[in-house]
């Protein structure tokens, strides 16, 4: 068995072993590489088949393609597509945007605190009808208790602390020390009640190893990663006021897989082209706090 192929028996496995074990299941999907392989290693889990809904936290910030990419596939799958967003702090314009929080405030506001009362369900949710392809109010307030999510270790600093399996308290908040052991492929699966759930079936993965996979199973992906003539394209995606472009004149995977091996951002840190992790207190308390 390649590379590729353990790393896609280990998540496969851990997909089904987050079935098996915990209830109220949810998927978080961001639209970008990482979510959308997540995605694509969950339809082969399952058979073809998502058995738990995909969830989606809406800054409206976000840049236009990433939208109509999430529901263009959302519906061709038949995807369960939930989104929940901030609307009070949308109404009253608490973003970086307007001017009137930080970029890291305004991820506490419209990304954290919109993950966590979507998740819990104080928020309101929105779920697509697929006979009218609109959204619609969920009427639907019932908590995720376990959540699956696109994280890599080689990602971030904080996110290499993480577990496969890796518990939160009953408000998301993440206790970095207090982690269970993960030894010799071996999973705690039995948490207190109450226990909020945080699994990430991609943890060893790379981001070469991403984008080898999105080659191998021709995986479709947002067009913003690709350089369309402006010698720039995204290499991380996120709002669009926060999340620049690189110089890059890749237009296809190849050449991406090229750039990460042997060219330009072979040693160049993947979200050095977004903003908040740039501010005081960076990614790791935004984390803490219920972030991805």
């Amino acid at each position: 068995m390649d590379h590729l192929s353990k790393l896609e028996a280990k998540s496969v496995a851990i997909f089904r072993e987050a079935y098996s074990e915990f209830k109220n299941l949810g998927m978080l999907w961001s639209i970008g590489k990482d979510s959308t392989v997540l995605l694509w290693l969950a339809r082969k889990a399952f058979f073809g088949h998502v058995p738990f809904p995909l969830i989606h936290v809406d800054t409206h910030y976000k840049i236009p393609e990433m939208i109509e990419y999430r529901d263009k596939f959302a519906l061709q799958w038949n995807l369960d597509m939930i989104y929940g967003e901030n609307e009070d702090a949308l109404n009253r314009k608490l973003t970086h945007p307007d001017g009137n929080v930080s970029r890291v405030e305004c991820c506490q506001l419209l990304k954290a605190k919109a993950l966590k009362d979507t998740l819990s369900g104080e928020g309101k949710r929105y779920r697509l009808n697929h006979n009218i392809r609109q959204y619609e109010e969920d009427k639907n307030s019932e908590a995720f208790t376990g959540v699956i999510v696109g994280v890599r270790a080689d990602e971030e600093g904080s996110r290499s602390k993480e577990r496969y399996f890796s518990p939160r308290d009953k408000n998301n908040s993440w206790e970095v020390g207090d982690q269970p052991p993960e030894f010799w492929n071996q999973f705690k699966t039995d948490f207190a009640p109450g226990t909020h759930l945080r699994i990430h079936p991609l943890l060893d993965w790379t981001e070469l190893d991403i984008w080898e996979y999105i080659k191998r199973e021709n995986i479709p992906i947002v067009s913003l990663y690709f350089d369309k003539g402006s010698g720039k394209r995204y290499r991380s995606l996120g709002c669009g006021p926060c999340t620049k472009p690189v110089e890059s004149t890749a237009k296809n995977v190849d050449e991406i897989i090229e750039e990460l091996k042997s060219g330009k951002f072979a040693n160049v840190a993947e979200r050095s082209g977004r903003e908040q992790d740039k501010e005081g207190g960076g990614l790791e308390e935004l984390r803490k706090g219920g972030y991805m």
